[in-house]
């Protein structure tokens, strides 16, 4: 089994440098974009999906959307397991209004948000019971950026602990009990729009 694990496209929210957490909040034009440009690159790759299924919030079902169509292939029901970590006072903050109301400690305060364990508990939870159901199907994945984070470092914790940006791209593939990576925190298919500008 395979799992292409996707982080959703841009948002107005991103944009603007604000945590999101579990505020819905949509994709905007930028979003749409780069979610087709991944839609583009892997209906001209050779390894083919089964099936794509996302978080149950909108910048991750959107997303999600969109490369199905593009592939052709089922559009599975949102799972709340995939949604992004909660972030209690947090959410809908810059970095300003954080170093403002809270100093430059921000993250080491309790604000309400989920923790690591929580985050890496439910995601992994999604996993294996993907791995158990679907054992011989290639499946996408269409989540969040701080859930992927823990997500990936506990399928293969020997990996680079980097960024997940927006629309990037990994591959994580079965191997008996565990996890190896093919591809890591991919973004090739955005430079197109790069050069697009």
């Amino acid at each position: 089994m395979r799992i292409g694990l996707i982080r959703h496209g841009q948002t107005a929210w991103n944009e603007l440098g604000k945590i999101q957490g579990r505020t819905d909040i949509p994709l905007n034009q930028e979003g749409v974009r780069q979610a087709r440009a991944l839609a583009n690159r892997l209906t001209t790759e050779p390894l083919k999906w089964d099936a794509v299924v996302s978080s149950d919030l909108m910048r991750a079902r959107q997303t999600a959307g969109i490369i199905a169509e593009a592939l052709g292939i089922p559009l599975l029901e949102p799972d709340a397991r995939l949604r992004e970590r909660y972030y209690g006072d947090v959410e809908g903050t810059t970095e300003a209004d954080r170093l403002s109301r809270w100093g430059a400690d921000w993250k080491k305060l309790d604000h309400g948000q989920e923790n690591d364990e929580q985050l890496r508990n439910r995601a992994l939870a999604f996993v294996e019971e993907a791995a158990a159901t679907m054992p011989d199907r290639d499946l996408l994945v269409v989540t969040h950026g701080s859930l992927l984070s823990q997500l990936l470092r506990a399928m293969y914790a020997d990996l680079e602990d980097k960024p997940i940006l927006n629309l990037s791209f990994s591959i994580m593939e079965r191997s008996g009990i565990g996890w190896i990576p093919l591809l890591h925190n991919c973004t090739q298919h955005l430079e197109q729009l790069q050069d697009c500008r």
